[in-house]
């Protein structure tokens, strides 16, 4: 967390800040290539999703929650642990107005309107469904803007525009842009490591959310965490066969591509399938029962006779870096796995650590990630 000293400045700073600040119109380029004019800095918003609050922890950390009016109930459910500690410090948020999604036809306009939001932040991935559901002119009538921004569908080409888009609207375009100069120097330490020794590429199954449901498998194709791969020095086995980012693969390719390396993506997700056999990383997480479920995993059929099982190259990594902006560490946790020699002196678990200290408003707890090499 932020020094005492550093708090005290901010909430100086927010203070005189507030004194003079003033709307003026401003039109900005959105995520979906849209322009719209709106009164910055905005003062009441609207998250379309509560992970959102990723974003705004990092840019304004003593009250990450001021001025969020609504927000769409899926923090609590997705990311339960880090829910808990942001509410242990803002016990305010629990009572914020939740909606349900645009993607899934439950939001309320007109619970949206009767809290005069300056400014609906939504994801690109529901861009389609609000346009199909009207909502998007409902909400114009209203005069309420929708903002698309992006940290999902393509993180690594969107998130630095959308964090730099979200510290215009807020007024805070100098921690944004803090927050991404740190963003790039950390990758950075990963891609010019292996540009320079143009390593060897093992081999990469991406088993997304593997365990969360009987179906096997799901996984990445050239994007996400299949592009993170890739950047970390590996070949994501599912680029060329899934067209898009999220996709599936059967047990039979699985086997035939003979991955050298295992990635599971886990998380805490009692709130959706209780004690399902999902690989329980994240803050605080037990590390002996999140490596037993991981093991379990590799005795199902698509893990048969490959390599990864056999050297105990099997990993389970924090599910929500793939819709977060923290995601120079996952590639950090990957290159680790993928060339330790060339990464011996990469710390990735300082890297997160650091990044709480100088930007969220949460302490870091470890966590997020395990692995078979670890027993």
């Amino acid at each position: 967390m932020r020094t005492a000293l550093l708090k005290t400045l901010g909430g100086i700073s927010l203070i005189l800040g507030s004194a003079v600040a003033h709307a003026d119109d401003i039109t900005v380029t959105d995520i979906a290539g849209r322009e719209v004019t709106i009164d910055a800095p905005v003062e009441r918003v609207i998250l379309g999703e509560g992970r959102q609050i990723y974003l705004l922890g990092a840019l304004q950390p003593d009250e990450p929650f001021a001025g969020v009016v609504g927000w769409r109930e899926d923090f609590s459910q997705a990311d339960p642990d880090n829910y808990a500690a942001y509410a242990e410090r803002f016990p305010e948020l629990k009572e914020i107005p939740t909606f349900g999604g645009f993607k899934d036809g439950t939001f309320d306009v007109e619970q949206a309107a009767a809290l005069e939001p300056d400014v609906v932040l939504m994801n690109l991935e529901a861009r389609a469904a609000t346009e199909d559901a009207g909502y998007d002119d409902k909400l114009a009538e209203l005069d309420i803007p929708i903002v698309y921004v992006d940290f999902r569908e393509d993180p690594l080409a969107h998130t630095i525009p959308s964090m730099r888009l979200m510290g215009e609207l807020l007024g805070e375009e100098e921690d944004a842009e803090a927050f991404i100069a740190f963003a790039q120097a950390q990758m950075a330490r990963v891609t010019e490591t292996i540009e320079t020794a143009g390593p060897e590429r093992p081999r990469v199954f991406v088993d997304r959310a593997g365990g969360y449901s009987e179906d096997c498998c799901m996984s990445f194709g050239d994007g996400n965490f299949g592009e993170y791969v890739e950047i970390a020095g590996g070949t994501n086995i599912a680029k060329d066969i899934i067209p898009d980012t999220f996709g599936s693969l059967n047990p039979e390719q699985i086997i035939a591509a003979d991955p050298q390396q295992v990635v599971v993506t886990g998380g805490n997700w009692d709130a959706y399938v209780p004690g399902g056999d999902w690989v329980g990383v994240g803050p605080g997480a037990d590390m002996g029962a999140a490596r037993a479920k991981l093991e379990a995993l590799t005795e199902r059929t698509a893990m048969t006779g490959i390599d990864a099982v056999a050297n105990d190259d099997v990993h389970a990594i924090w599910h929500q870096f793939y819709n977060s902006p923290y995601y120079f560490v996952a590639v950090q946790q990957l290159a680790k796995w993928f060339h330790p020699s060339l990464f011996d002196d990469l710390d990735p678990e300082a890297t997160m650590e650091k990044l709480h200290q100088r930007f969220l408003p949460v302490d870091y707890v470890p966590g997020y990630w395990t692995s078979l090499k670890d027993r």
